[in-house]
């Protein structure tokens, strides 16, 4: 029995060590739990609660068209996909013959005019001189009348001399008029104006400009500064104006549109800070922005083809409105990124003051470019030496000094556009 009892103690005992075991087991467990509950909500009360993570969100950015603006023939290429080019570098070249012969016309014809208008200037000097000489006339033929009138009345004069005098009076008095409508008329196209801001002399000059825009309009510069993309122009193609023949993508440029459910939407404000990582690198590599707007609609209000909820077989599901999120631009430059890249954003929503969609007015342009002023410049001061060479005093234009040709301009066109890039030569040109 003593065996028995001594057996069964110890499996008692055993039994009630193992309990407390367990029961130690649980409570270091139940310790844990809690433990981690109270991390848990405490992260979550601090921060997790202010955070809005989303995994649907891509690099958007411009896509900046190369169209032309005047009708004409490639004949070179000056970029190819891939590859990147300057803010004014030429990147396609369009035949220029044709807009060389109505450069030529215009010019022409604006020479032509100031001298015509030069013409009009001198003639009213002639026809002033000319009225005074009629002037002079009248005033001879009208004491010549007197004279004859009080000699009739002696009779030491025929009746038919008389009469020849007061003839000569009334013709001196028509020539009188005559002479001084001619001077207002010519007066009239003159007067107010020198031959520069003549209204014809204006009117030429205009055709000039325009002529010359269309000629230097036959180099097409890049707008912006950025990788080329979707070439599809080809040598010796006819192209139209606004027909897109390539794109330029400024990388340097690109901002994320993430894309927020609903009930995230609501503790979203403009200017939060967002964290963001790129599929691209991995989370080794986090990039740093903030909210700078939210779309004005879902991304299924402006698909191509939009729900119709009324048609009776629609199903409702959470939506999506995209986000804007502007990016560090250092951050950028040291890892940049492509269009259509995915990101994952993670907004920190802790400052939630300001309306959810503020009014934000923009009173400057968002984007610009000044590559196309250079050609009006140049037409400009083209206009104005062609009216100084034409003007009274003007060199003999066999003997003067040689004037700008279409070559010298574009030089100097290319001189204001030109920067080097990557390719100084053309990538494809015909002759």
């Amino acid at each position: 029995m003593t065996n028995e009892q001594n057996s069964t103690e110890q499996n008692s005992a055993r039994a009630q060590a193992l309990l407390r075991n367990r029961r130690l087991g649980l409570m270091a467990l139940a310790g844990v739990v809690a433990v981690a509950a109270i991390v848990y909500g405490t992260r979550w009360a601090l921060t997790l609660r202010y955070e809005e993570f989303t995994d649907d969100a891509y690099v958007s950015g411009n896509v900046v068209q190369i169209t032309p603006q005047i009708s004409g023939t490639v004949v070179a290429i000056g970029a190819d996909n891939t590859q990147f080019v300057q803010a004014g570098q030429t990147v396609l070249q369009l035949d220029r013959a044709d807009a060389k012969v109505a450069l030529d016309q215009a010019e022409a014809q604006l020479a032509r005019t100031v001298r015509e208008v030069r013409n009009l200037f001198s003639t009213s000097a002639q026809l002033a001189a000319t009225l005074q000489v009629r002037e002079a006339d009248l005033a001879t033929a009208t004491q010549d009348m007197a004279r004859r009138e009080r000699l009739a009345d002696s009779g030491a004069i025929s009746g038919e001399e008389l009469q020849h005098a007061r003839d000569s009076y009334r013709g001196a008095q028509a020539a009188v008029l005559s002479a001084r409508q001619q001077l207002a008329a010519n007066r009239a196209r003159v007067d107010g104006t020198t031959i520069a801001n003549h209204p014809d002399v204006q009117n030429a000059a205009a055709a000039v400009r325009a002529a010359y825009l269309a000629y230097a309009r036959t180099s097409l510069p890049a707008p912006v500064s950025g990788f080329v993309a979707q070439r599809s122009v080809q040598l010796g193609e006819r192209v139209n104006p606004g027909t897109p023949l390539m794109a330029i993508v400024p990388l340097d440029q690109v901002w994320v549109d993430a894309n927020f459910k609903e009930p995230q939407l609501e503790s979203m404000r403009v200017g939060q800070p967002v964290s963001l990582t790129a599929d691209l690198y991995g989370h080794s590599v986090a990039y740093h922005g903030r909210i700078v707007g939210f779309n004005a609609g879902t991304g299924s209000a402006f698909a191509l083809l939009p729900a119709q909820n009324a048609t009776g077989n629609w199903i409702k599901i959470v939506q999506r409105v995209p986000v804007r999120i502007a990016l560090d631009p250092k951050e950028l430059a040291t890892h940049p990124l492509q269009i259509g890249l995915s990101m994952k954003a993670q907004v920190d929503t802790h400052q939630r003051d300001g309306a959810r969609l503020p009014e934000l007015a923009q009173n400057v342009p968002v984007y610009s470019t000044d590559v196309f002023g250079a050609p009006d410049e140049l037409a400009n001061q083209r206009v104005q030496q062609i009216i100084a060479l034409n003007r009274p005093g003007a060199p003999d234009l066999a003997k003067a000094a040689p004037t700008p040709s279409d070559t010298t301009a574009l030089n100097r066109m290319a001189t204001i556009r030109a920067i080097p890039a990557v390719e100084t030569l053309p990538v494809a040109r015909t002759m």
